[in-house]
C-alpha cells in the first residue's frame, strides 16, 4: 500500500479519537463553569463563553508561529506536539478549583492545539492533486464520527461518574491519538519551504484569478464556525431552562450536541457529489440559506426534544458547508499557492471559535436564551448576501473575459 494511503487511515484514527476528546467536555464546560462557583445568569453566561473562546484565540494568535515551524521540522512534529500537550492541559484541567484556574488552562490548552488543522495539511501535501477532495472528505468523517459519540459518551460518564472523570478519560484518548501518530504516520524527508510559501501575502493573493472570492470564502468560514459556536455556552444552560427537572442535564446537553454530527456524517458525501454536479456554490449557499430558516425556528423551541430535531435537519447542512468552501479554495488557487490559502482559511476558523462563543455569551446575558438563535441565524443571512455578491462578481468577470475571447 502507497505510504500516503496509510498515512490517511493513521491520521483518520488520530483525527477521531482527538475528536472524540474534545468533544467530550465541551457540551457540559458550562455546567462545570457553574460547579466552581459561578452562580448568576450573566456570570455564568460570560465565564462560559470566555473558557469556550479563550482556547481558540490562543490558537490563532500562535497559529503562525506553528505552521512555521511545521515547514522547517515537519508536521509529525506538529501532531504529537498538539496531542501530547492537549492531553496534559486537560489533564490539569480536572484539578481545577475555581474559575480563573479553569481560564487558564483553557488558554494553555490553546498554546498546545492544532492536531487536526496539521492532519488536514499533512494529508493534503502528501495525497495526488486529483484525489484531495476524496481524502480531505474521508479525514473529515474521522472528526465528524469523534464528535458524534464524544458528547454522548462524555455525557453519560458527567451525569453517572461525575464532571470530573471525563477530563481523565479525554487525557487518555488524546495520549492514544499521541500513540497513533508516534508509530504509524510516516513523513518522507524534512520539508523545506518552497519558492510560493516565501511570497507576501499580497503576492499570493495576486496569483488567483478571483481574490475578492476567495476573502469571502474565509469570511464564510469564519461564520460556519461562529453558527457552531455561539451555541456552544448556553446550550447546556438553555436545555436546564426548558427542561428544569431533567435529572440527566448533562448526557441531554451531550445528545444534542452530538446530533447534528449525525446528520451531518450522512450529508458530506452526498452533498459534495451533488456539488460536483450541479455546482459546489450553489450547494453552499442552498446550505446556508437552510441554516438561517433553522436558527430562527430553534429560537421558539418549547421542548428539548425539538431543539433536537432542529439541530438534526442542521446537521445535513453542517455537513456540506465547509467542505463545500474547502473545495471551492482549491478549485481558485494554483498548487503553488493552496498551502498558503489554507493556511489563512484556518486563521478565519479560529477567529469564528472565537467570536462565536463570545457573541452567544453576551446575547444571552444581555437578552436571554432565545436571542442568541435570532442574532445567529442574522449573521448567517448577512453572510448569504456578501458571498452572493461575490460569486456574481465572479460570473460577471468569467462573462467578461468570455467576450474578450
Amino acid at each position: 500500500m502507497e505510504s500516503w494511503k496509510v498515512n490517511i487511515i493513521s491520521v483518520w484514527f488520530g483525527c477521531f479519537f482527538t475528536g472524540l476528546a474534545i468533544s467530550q467536555i465541551l457540551p457540559f464546560l458550562p455546567l462545570y463553569v457553574e460547579q466552581l462557583g459561578v452562580t448568576s445568569h450573566e456570570a455564568l453566561s460570560m465565564w462560559s463563553g470566555l473558557t469556550f473562546s479563550v482556547t481558540f484565540l490562543v490558537s490563532a494568535i500562535v497559529s503562525p508561529m506553528w505552521g512555521s515551524l511545521a515547514d522547517r521540522k515537519g508536521r509529525k512534529l506538529m501532531l504529537l506536539r498538539a496531542s501530547l500537550g492537549m492531553a496534559v492541559a486537560i489533564l490539569l484541567q480536572a484539578f481545577a478549583t475555581n474559575i480563573w484556574q479553569l481560564f487558564i488552562l483553557r488558554a494553555v490548552m490553546g498554546l498546545t492545539s492544532g492536531y487536526i488543522p496539521n492532519a488536514m495539511a499533512l494529508v493534503a501535501s502528501q495525497v495526488p492533486r486529483e484525489r484531495s477532495g476524496w481524502a480531505l472528505s474521508t479525514l473529515s468523517t474521522a472528526q465528524i464520527s469523534g464528535v458524534i459519540v464524544g458528547p454522548l459518551l462524555g455525557g453519560y460518564m458527567a451525569d453517572h461518574l461525575g464532571l470530573r472523570v471525563v477530563f481523565f478519560v479525554t487525557a487518555a484518548l488524546l495520549m492514544v491519538s499521541f500513540t497513533v501518530t508516534l508509530l504509524l504516520i510516516k513523513e518522507g524527508g524534512r520539508p523545506r519551504v518552497s519558492k510560493a510559501e516565501r511570497l507576501s501575502g499580497k503576492a499570493v493573493f495576486a496569483t488567483l484569478p478571483y481574490p475578492w472570492l476567495m476573502l469571502s470564502l474565509f469570511v464564510t468560514t469564519l461564520v460556519i464556525q461562529l453558527c457552531n459556536g455561539s451555541i456552544g455556552p448556553i446550550l447546556a444552560l438553555f436545555i436546564k431552562h426548558l427542561s428544569p427537572d431533567s435529572s440527566n442535564i448533562a448526557f441531554m446537553s451531550g445528545f444534542i450536541a452530538a446530533v447534528p454530527g449525525i446528520s451531518a456524517l450522512f450529508s458530506a458525501p452526498k452533498l459534495g457529489k451533488l456539488g460536483d454536479r450541479i455546482g459546489t456554490a450553489r450547494v453552499l449557499m442552498a446550505t446556508l440559506i437552510f441554516s438561517v430558516v433553522l436558527f430562527f425556528a430553534m429560537s421558539w423551541v418549547t421542548s428539548p426534544m425539538q431543539l433536537a430535531v432542529l439541530r438534526f435537519l442542521l446537521g445535513f447542512a453542517d455537513g456540506a458547508m465547509l467542505p463545500a468552501v474547502q473545495t471551492l479554495l482549491v478549485k481558485y488557487s494554483s498548487d503553488q499557492v493552496t498551502g498558503r490559502i489554507f493556511g489563512y482559511n484556518q486563521s478565519f476558523m479560529y477567529l469564528g471559535n472565537v467570536v462565536g462563543p463570545l457573541m452567544g455569551a453576551g446575547v444571552s446575558a444581555m437578552a436571554g436564551f432565545r436571542w442568541v438563535f435570532i442574532a445567529t441565524a442574522l449573521v448567517v443571512l448577512i453572510n448569504v448576501w456578501q458571498l452572493g455578491l461575490a460569486l456574481r462578481r465572479k460570473r460577471q468577470k468569467d462573462e467578461q473575459r468570455n467576450l474578450r475571447s
